[in-house]
């Protein structure tokens, strides 16, 4: 492929189950968006423990806020800089990087509305020499949206005059969908996506993840756990919505348990069993969002793309559409959501809003970020 000089953008993406950093090095022209490169960094073991005791606890010294913020960005640029020297270009080639940083609390609702993102752009700047877009959600927030989901907006633009009526399905530590249909565009976060099972596999089993959803497929369903979790308001909430980690995590799960074993005292519950009702818990919160469509293509992406298991229960149920990943658009599922910060960061750059009223309820379309220039 040939690209010249000017296109190239950087997109980072750490998402809720803190797998890994995802970098994808794009070229985008007249809005169209085109993987050159990626890669996947894993996190250093201490780094991503102490991420996940944040997300799960909330409690930090300031001093160790600081830190660790400081410590992130620095593993983003080594990743960054790891990148450039495998596709053998240099830093002064790309425009801008676009990083959402690693989320910590997402709480767009109440009297103080924010959402908390983990970054330090100027290290990021300092230690790649390249321009940083960041804080993408804080002006959508202030316009009274939800500040998320924010990559709709990209998803439209990767099937625009091609396919314009179109489902993308983003399984990250949360599942978000993006409905297109021609200019028309809606999209929300369902619920947990991998979220509750990676961290019931962590807790149970030593493992960050279901490989495939082999342990989940030896377990059986427990219906009444998982009408019981169904039942959760959020699940009922119509409309723009969005979630995180700091609603969906092991303790909302414990405390379903709790109930369930008080109710069944006589029914055995294995680990095995809590892993496949938490898969059908994802895949039936999505087709339940879905279930009103017919006829359509459903373009799974991120980690959850990986689990056929789960894959296979969406087919299950959803019979009037076609479930596939985004590689039937030559785009890679592993990188979706970082070429979407990218093209983030170029709208930004390049002062074209980027969010949608309807996706995310603000009060108007805004250019989304802060840009930390390099100079």
């Amino acid at each position: 492929m040939t690209t010249s000089v000017g296109d190239y953008y950087i997109g980072i993406m750490s998402g809720t189950s803190l797998d890994a950093i995802d970098v994808a090095l794009v070229s985008i022209k007249d809005n169209k968006t085109q993987l050159v490169s990626a890669i996947e960094a894993p996190f250093e073991h201490e780094l991503r423990e102490q991420l996940l005791t944040l997300c799960t606890d909330g409690h930090v010294h300031l001093k160790a806020l600081g830190e660790l913020t400081v410590k992130l960005s620095l593993a983003y640029s080594d990743a960054v800089n790891l990148l450039l020297s495998h596709h053998k270009v240099s830093s002064e080639q790309v425009l801008a990087i676009g990083c959402h940083g690693q989320t910590v609390f997402h709480s767009p609702e109440g009297k103080y509305p924010f959402s908390m993102q983990l970054i330090n752009a100027s290290v990021l700047t300092a230690n790649t020499g390249i321009t940083t877009v960041s804080d993408f959600r804080s002006m959508d927030i202030a316009l009274g949206g939800q500040g998320a989901p924010l990559v709709p907006t990209f998803h439209q633009s990767l099937v625009n005059n091609t396919n314009p009526n179109a489902v993308f399905l983003n399984i990250g530590g949360i599942a978000n969908v993006s409905l297109i249909n021609g200019d028309n565009l809606t999209g929300f976060d369902t619920g947990p996506g991998n979220v509750l099972m990676d961290g019931w596999m962590q807790q149970k089993f030593g493992l960050k993840y279901d490989d495939n959803g082999t342990l989940a497929k030896q377990g059986i369903i427990i219906e009444p756990l998982l009408m019981a979790m169904i039942n959760d308001d959020y699940f009922h909430k119509k409309g723009v919505k969005s979630t995180g980690r700091e609603y969906f995590n092991l303790s909302w799960l414990t405390l379903h348990l709790t109930q369930f074993s008080n109710t069944y005292p006589e029914q055995v519950v294995r680990n095995e069993d809590v892993l496949a009702t938490l898969v059908m818990l994802t895949a039936k919160t999505i087709a339940n969002a879905l279930m009103h469509l017919s006829n359509t293509v459903v373009y799974v992406c991120g980690g959850g793309a990986k689990n056929s298991y789960l894959i296979e229960k969406l087919n299950d149920l959803l019979p009037n559409s076609q479930v596939t990943t985004t590689k039937s658009l030559n785009v890679d599922p592993d990188y979706v959501e970082a070429m979407a910060f990218a093209w983030l960061a170029y709208r930004c750059i390049t002062k074209q809003t980027a969010n949608d009223c309807a996706v995310t309820g603000a009060s108007r379309k805004a250019v989304l970020g802060q840009i930390t220039y390099n100079s």
